[in-house]
């Protein structure tokens, strides 16, 4: 195996779990309609390596809501297994952007399932439910600001002009299935629905003490830190200059963040080129 399947393969397991493979199959090889054309906008964004540094950033901005992070903090915690977590949420991005249509609602049920049961309340005693609309539409939004963000910056093939609105409409079809109430459809309603939830944002003890965490315990091989710091990197040099403030993380100069995240994610895209072609395989069997 050369180095560059060695890399490739275990960037896939850390991120896919060890069931990927079976999970890969799944969902590009499983017949019937799909939500997304293959080139889709949301198909280009999600297929690219730059969703390595908007996946961090998004976890960053979306634990500034204190009741999604006092969910996470209740009923799964950050110190567990944090890549465990991350396979469940790329898998669940993987089946509703690739997937068979049966799959991807398959896929949102179960989340929807598990949702049920993460309910609390914060410590001024305000309820709060991982299945509420408002707090789902806050991750939702978040998480594609995100991936837009960090596919503006890194993406192989950025969007422009229409392709960003139908990328946010597209992003919208999966969240409207799980829960989320008229999610936004161009890329100006995003941007309204982000100021929207401005006032209910704030860094907490929780959220920074879980973002220590998240950037200096990756579970990580000590060769690979470095790698991962630089994704980090560039994903804080991401936020807005708020978020970093809330969240008390130093600012990124702007050609160190473009740097470290254009190394980081050209090399993830080079060793994860074999990976890809596999799935353009299967997509190509089940039609």
């Amino acid at each position: 195996m050369t180095l560059r399947d060695r890399l490739g393969t275990e960037l896939f397991r850390k991120v896919a779990g060890p069931d990927g493979d079976k999970a890969r199959e799944r969902v590009h090889g499983t017949p019937g309609p799909r939500w997304f054309a293959p080139d889709s906008p949301i198909a280009r964004v999600h297929g690219d390596a730059s969703m390595f540094v908007g996946g961090i950033r998004a976890i960053m901005l979306q634990s500034l809501h204190p009741a999604a992070m006092q969910g996470v903090a209740d009923h799964s915690g950050y110190r567990g297994d944090m890549w465990g977590r991350l396979a469940q949420v790329s898998t669940y991005i993987a089946m509703t952007t690739f997937g068979a249509e049966q799959d991807a609602l398959q896929v949102i049920r179960a989340v929807q399932r598990a949702h049920e049961s993460v309910v609390g309340t914060l410590p001024d005693g305000t309820p709060y439910a991982a299945s509420d609309p408002h707090l789902l539409g806050w991750v939702h939004v978040a998480e594609i600001d995100s991936f837009l963000a960090a596919h503006d910056r890194y993406g192989h093939r950025p969007l422009v002009g229409r392709e960003r609105d139908e990328y946010v409409a597209q992003a919208g079809v999966a969240a409207a299935h799980l829960g989320v109430v008229d999610p936004p459809q161009t890329e100006d309603e995003l941007r309204a629905w982000l100021e929207d939830y401005a006032p209910e944002l704030r860094g907490t003890e929780i959220a920074r003490e879980a973002i220590r965490f998240l950037l200096l315990h990756p579970d990580l091989p000590v060769v690979a830190r470095p790698g991962y710091l630089s994704l980090a990197t560039a994903a804080i040099g991401l936020l807005p200059a708020h978020a970093r403030r809330e969240l008390r993380l130093p600012p990124v100069p702007p050609v160190t963040n473009r740097v470290l995240g254009a190394a980081a994610t050209r090399t993830i895209r080079w060793a994860m080129a074999s990976g890809h072609e596999q799935a353009r395989e299967l997509q190509a069997a089940q039609r």
